[in-house]
């Protein structure tokens, strides 16, 4: 079998069918949109905003031009947002952009991509755990005086590096003990409520949406009240590169929305419901992230933000001394907005892996489907194990850049899908189609190429290595055990839940 021969839709939507790896169709197009916005507002509006308006390591702030880095990057997003819509409709199955690059461009292609959205997903949550037990921590603080201990809160590298006395630490074994437990204890936490069910998980998830919107107007309403013109002067301090690399950094705050294409095969109506969630979700958040960026930048010199720059709205607040109940509430609202983008993501990233076992490329075991809940629980937690296990050990920054470049090479591959599936296969019926031609995939590549060249050269190296690693794991069991590949290419039909052909049951 030819390493890039393709699976047909029909294929792929018959397979999800299959009795015992079938899951139920819930959720309804406000739903799906909640499930964009708890993806997208966390912690790139939270705790990323800072980094990219001082450039990190770039040596380019943007500062106040940051409204354009959110706009440009809304603007690439955009094109790919519509190009997930068109095969989301045409493909309404498990595995986002895995699955369409199975029907587009072959299995090699849909292997790369699907071990590519593991740094997306999964290394992405990483990052957001980790935000997530900071601000955790601000609001103990703000709201009740009290505070998790450094070594509790913090990766190992992390407490060396800030110049923390080891000495102080308890250790086990003679190695010291820190770890960030907090961030362990929400993934694990969120795993247990993702293995009950999406139904009320996405309820759940609804809620922590209104919060953070709340939570957000608030702040943009005090934000503009101090704001002084004068703090937007200079405007472009890092001139283009500083844009660049502002808008390379702040897509972490921009990648949820793709998170939405996970859940199609649990959609009531994939065709209508899906285009709704994912370009809707988008439109809203950029409108918020733009308001939110113009109160940051008004109401404090952004230079200053380098003093606490893993809480840059908290920081705005206690420049311009704001009524302490103010900061508890943006502390509130960042914890559950961190929750939100946590909970979806760990949504996901087992449904991506289900599809791959589903699919031959991972083991059967990874197909499952809980007999009450009906989740593919097996994937759910293994996820939920690999998270909670890196995002106690790992730093925040290195996660954030790995995930940013995992996704926009993911987003380039979906643009690309539209293409080739529109040339192979241009009659067939498309309930939702990216208006603007072949313009709007080609722009949707040039924007996410201009964005990835915006990264470090380290995060390039990290990332060829991730994919070295994926395509040895494709050759040494992928190929060998592909249902496609299987009787020389044939589909072998649906799997059940054992990870046997469907009626044969085991």
């Amino acid at each position: 079998m030819s390493v890039f021969q393709t699976k047909s839709i029909d294929e792929l939507v018959a397979g999800s069918g299959a009795e015992g790896s079938r899951l139920p169709r819930v959720l309804g197009a406000f739903d799906v949109t909640m499930i964009g916005i708890g993806a997208i507002i966390g912690a790139g509006i939270f705790a990323m905003i800072g980094a990219a308006a001082l450039g990190g390591s770039s040596g380019h702030p943007a500062g106040p031009s940051l409204i354009v880095s959110f706009a440009i990057t809304a603007v690439a997003c955009g094109f790919t947002a519509l190009c997930y819509a068109e095969l989301s409709a045409m493909v309404p199955i498990s595995g986002s952009a895995y699955t369409y690059a199975y029907a587009t461009m072959g299995e090699l292609v849909a292997w790369i991509i699907g071990w590519d959205l593991i740094i997306e997903y999964a290394i992405g949550n990483v990052a957001v755990a980790i935000s997530w037990s900071g601000y955790l921590n601000d609001l103990l603080n703000s709201s009740f005086g009290l505070s998790i201990p450094l070594w509790l809160r913090l990766d190992y590298r992390t407490f060396v590096q800030k110049g923390f006395d080891l000495a102080s630490v308890p250790n086990l074994g003679g190695m010291p003990l820190v770890f960030n437990l907090p961030a362990v204890l929400i993934v694990l936490a969120l795993t247990a409520l993702l293995v009950r069910g999406v139904r009320e998980s996405s309820t759940f998830n609804n809620f922590m949406v209104c919060v953070k919107l709340l939570v957000l107007a608030l702040f943009v309403g005090i934000g503009l009240y101090y704001s002084k013109a004068e703090n937007w002067t200079p405007f472009a301090p890092g001139g283009w590169k500083g844009i660049q690399a502002g808008a390379a950094t702040i897509f972490f705050a921009y990648i949820g929305f793709d998170a939405v294409s996970t859940v199609a095969e649990e959609t009531r109506d994939p065709k209508r419901d899906m285009p709704i969630g994912i370009i809707g979700s988008l439109v809203i958040c950029t409108v918020v992230y733009i308001l939110v960026t113009i109160a940051l930048t008004g109401m404090m010199p952004f230079m200053e933000l380098k003093d606490k720059i893993a809480e840059p709205l908290i920081a705005g607040l206690d420049h311009n001394h704001a009524p302490g109940w103010t900061i508890a509430v943006v502390a509130l609202g960042s914890v559950i907005a961190h929750t939100a983008v946590l909970f979806v993501f760990q949504m996901g990233q087992p449904r991506i892996l289900f599809s791959m076992s589903r699919d031959g490329l991972l083991p059967p075991y990874f197909a499952r489907v809980h007999g009450r809940f009906r989740t593919p629980h097996v994937s759910t937690i293994w996820t939920g194990i690999f998270v909670a296990g890196l995002a106690a050990l790992c730093n925040i920054d290195e996660m954030a850049n790995l995930c940013n470049i995992g996704t926009l090479f993911a987003f380039v591959l979906v643009c690309a899908g539209v293409i080739v599936l529109r040339v192979k296969d241009p009659h067939r019926v498309r309930p939702f189609r990216a208006p603007g031609g072949y313009a709007t995939p080609v722009l949707g590549i040039v924007l996410c190429l201009f964005l990835m060249f915006g990264l470090d050269r380290t995060t390039w190296f990290r990332f060829f290595g991730w994919l070295a690693l994926g395509l040895a794991i494709y050759y040494a069991y992928g190929r060998k055990n592909s249902r496609l590949g299987s009787a020389g290419g044939a589909s072998q039909g649906p799997v059940s839940a054992s990870g046997a052909p469907a009626g044969k049951m085991i």
